[in-house]
Formats: structure tokens, sequence, C-alpha cells
């Protein structure tokens, strides 16, 4: 990671970032990241994606696989999953930086026939990489392009395809190929994936699930843990307890509702499965929510 992407994220973020830190950019899918103090825990399921950090700490956790990412460090997720993330270290003297940017399947699938790549089979979905100089090249002159807006349309395509020429020819390569076939275990599994996401709410019989991904029960289980390291029925929970969480501390909607909207028919099991996922259950950590805002006020 060099000295003058580092400057540019700073220079950009810190002129741009929203109150969670958050500096979204006219670039599709690309954002950059500055925290200036440890944060609380973040849960969320994530889509594929690349994330350069190019100062401080975060913690990133998928099912039992933990990965500590510092400056210098890329994170690659290449699949729909939940994750329980936290920046670890970031101070306002040395904030947290980091740039983003999401991985488009039908560019890599483009940029896999022409350079005659073949299909490989997945692996953890989490990983943990050193950064490429090519990669940390191209994602300094995007981020330098933020700065001429009259020249964003018409070179953002091009470097957004060459970012992703050099994650496929790099050691990144065989981590994401398999996001540029669509008949792969990974790419099936991802097509349930995307029904679980759209109709977590509903009951989401397996065989029906397996047989959107074309596979076997038995086969859709092995793949789908594989993937996501969790099952099918986990995800779906998870995915229903990150979106009640949403709406009870970013709407204001009650334990109750919050649950029946989700899913539950029972406010006691949900109540159970929250606490065991978030640590608090649910009432008592709406509470603390509101304090917290209250003493930031």
């Amino acid at each position: 990671m060099t000295d003058a992407l580092l400057t540019a994220i700073r220079r950009y973020a810190e002129a741009n970032a929203d109150a969670g830190g958050i500096a979204r950019t006219p670039i599709p899918g690309m954002t950059v990241v500055r925290a200036t103090r440890v944060g609380e825990l973040q849960y969320a399921i994530q889509r594929p994606l690349i994330c350069l950090v190019a100062q401080g700490t975060k913690q990133v956790t998928m099912g039992s696989s933990s990965l500590t990412f510092r400056g210098g460090d890329l994170m690659l997720i290449t699949a729909d999953v939940p994750t329980i993330s936290q920046i670890s270290r970031a101070t306002s003297m040395a904030p947290y930086l980091s740039f983003a940017l999401h991985l488009d399947p039908a560019l890599i699938a483009d940029l896999s026939a022409e350079m005659k790549a073949a299909p490989i089979e997945a692996g953890a979905a989490l990983r943990l990489q050193p950064t490429d100089a090519e990669v940390a090249d191209t994602a300094l002159r995007l981020v330098r392009l933020l700065d001429r807006p009259a020249s964003i349309p018409v070179l953002q395509a091009q470097l957004v395809r060459e970012m992703h020429h050099w994650l496929l020819a790099g050691r990144h390569g065989p981590a994401i190929r398999h996001l540029g076939f669509p008949d792969s275990h990974a790419q099936r599994i991802a097509r349930a994936v995307d029904v679980i996401r759209s109709d977590f709410a509903a009951t989401l019989p397996v065989e029906r699930l397996a047989a959107i991904a074309g596979m076997s029960q038995s086969t859709f289980h092995l793949h789908f843990r594989n993937v996501t390291s969790l099952s099918p029925l986990q995800f779906q929970k998870q995915l229903r307890l990150i979106e009640a969480r949403r709406l009870m501390l970013a709407e204001g909607a009650t334990p109750g509702n919050a649950a029946y909207a989700v899913g539950y028919e029972s406010v006691p099991q949900f109540t159970r499965e929250y606490r065991r996922l978030f640590g608090l259950p649910p009432v008592r950590e709406t509470e603390e929510a509101r304090r917290r805002t209250q003493i930031a006020a």
C-alpha cells in the first residue's frame, strides 16, 4: 500500500464521509471509509467485494473464521455471507481508512473468457491477502478520478474493468474466478442465496432452494455450508435477526413488531435467538442504543 493511496483516501474521506464515516462515491459500488475511534460490532450480509485497508485495523468474523485486517491488507469476500465486523484500531490522529469496491460477476465472466481462465471451485468466502501492487495502483487512480467529476463518466468503466483484470491476473484470481462461471457450485448457491435474501420472512423448504441451485438436497447442504459457513436455515435466521435489529435501531420498531415483520411467529423464540447472536435481548439493546444517542446529543 503506497503513501499516495493513503493520502488520496484520507483526503476524499475527510471531505465526504457522513456521520457514520462512509464516503460514497459517484462510481457505483465504490466507497471510502474513515473512522477515528474503535467502533461497535457491525452485523451485515455482505455481497462479493474487495476492501483495501490503508490504515488502522479491522476484525471480521464469518462463521467460525475470524480474521484481522491491517494497513496493506486486502479483504476479499467472494459470496453473499453474514459477517460480524469491528474497527479495532483507529484514532483521530491515525484514523482507520479503507477503499471498498463490489465485484462484478458479469465483468469477471467477460475477462475470464478473454484471459482464457479456467473455472475453479471456490474456497473460503472470506480471505486475507496482501494487496498486489497493480491493484493498489488502480485503486489510487480510481480515488484520484473522484477529484475530476467531468472525467468520471468517461473513465470509470475502464478503470473498474482494469481493477477486475488485475484481481484476476494476480494472487487474488483463483479466489474470485468462480464468480464469472454461472454453473459453478458457488454461483448455483448464489442463486439460492438471492431467493433467501428476497424472501427471508417466508418459509423456504430446502427442497425448493436445492432445486433453484440445481442440486440434490444433500449436495446443496454441503456446498451451501462450504460457501457461506452456515446451513440454509442458519443463514436465513441470521438474515432475519439482522433485519429485525435494523428495524428496531433505525426505524424504532418494537421487538414484537420487528419479530413478526421478519417472519417469526413466537416473540420468546425471537428474543432467545436474538440474544444468542447479538449478546443482548432486543429490549435491552434498544434501550442501550437510545441511551448512547442521548449521551452523544
